[in-house]
């Protein structure tokens, strides 16, 4: 049966009663759905489609075959449901979200112009901020053809508006971080800012979901593949497959604290010249991120 959304409370109101189990894939809207039936029906689980392989590699797939594979895996209580936040996490990752558009939408702009002067053989303005109001005067002044000259304007409005709407972001990020009464185990650590420590918080929720650092190193998915089986037993490149803004935060502190640290120096200076620059940098991410689940669980 297929429901607009403008009826479907009306319809739940009318059709799910107290002894259902419903299943939810994870979309746009998942946890208004989730709010709204959580207290109509028995139970509702929320899946994420990558992790049920029998509908996502169908050859024919439509609504109503995704629907009879939820309901048997249910029924054989092979479906793995998600953590369903509550509303403060879900704006944090909101917030989280919207500041990283922002950050993409003003680091892409940045790269068609620096393509513009690529094409043409121009030397970016020798500065920090190449991208600065001083510097507006050299983008606009490029001997470019008009197309060209109207996309520079079009790609500085959209660092200029990219950047202020971020920094309107962040005043909200922080004032949300020093109401935490966890900011200040997390700052503590190397290379994570108030900006980084709400990202993980919001990745994370509560600690105690983790019942060891090995499970939080999964869940952000930089820990390593494995294939075990009989006498043979490999390892692999980092899964990647847990929250993305975890990982990515753990990375930023990890190459932040191996430049201003001494202890993740001498590390990164033990591990570079054996596993590369890149293996060492996840390598420390993966051992700040233990550190940081003794911190939150320890409380010191």
């Amino acid at each position: 049966v297929r429901v607009v959304w403008q009826n479907f409370e009306t319809w739940a109101a009318r059709h799910l009663t107290e002894t259902d189990a419903i299943v939810v894939e994870m979309t746009t809207n998942t946890w208004e759905v989730y709010d709204l039936l959580a207290e109509r029906v028995h139970s509702v689980t929320v899946v994420h489609p990558p992790h049920v392989k029998m509908i996502t590699e169908m050859p024919v797939m439509n609504d109503k075959k995704a629907a009879e594979a939820l309901a048997i895996l249910h029924a054989a209580g092979l479906l793995r449901g998600v953590w369903v936040p509550d509303q403060t996490v879900r704006d944090r990752r909101n917030l989280v979200a919207q500041r990283h558009d922002r950050v993409r939408a003003a680091t892409q702009a940045k790269n068609r112009l620096h393509s513009i002067l690529f094409r043409h053989q121009i030397e970016k303005p020798e500065s920090s901020l190449p991208f600065s109001a001083k510097r507006r005067d050299f983008w606009l002044s490029l001997p470019v053809s008009p197309v060209e000259k109207l996309a520079i304007e079009l790609d500085l409005e959209t660092i200029d508006q990219a950047d202020a709407q971020r920094a309107k972001i962040e005043a909200v990020i922080t004032e949300a971080a020093l109401s935490d009464e966890r900011l200040p185990f997390l700052v503590q650590i190397p290379g994570i800012s108030t900006i980084g420590a709400l990202t993980i918080l919001a990745a994370i929720g509560p600690i105690e979901r983790f019942p060891s650092p090995k499970k939080l190193v999964g869940y952000a998915g930089l820990g390593a593949k494995v294939h075990d089986s009989g006498q043979k037993r490999t390892t692999g490149r980092i899964t990647k497959s847990g929250r993305k803004d975890l990982r990515a935060a753990m990375v930023n502190a990890a190459q932040s604290a191996v430049g201003s640290h001494s202890h993740w120096k001498q590390e990164f200076a033990r591990l570079e010249p054996r596993l590369g620059r890149n293996k060492a940098i996840v390598a420390i991410a993966r051992r700040l991120l233990v550190s940081l689940w003794h911190i939150l669980t320890k409380h010191q």
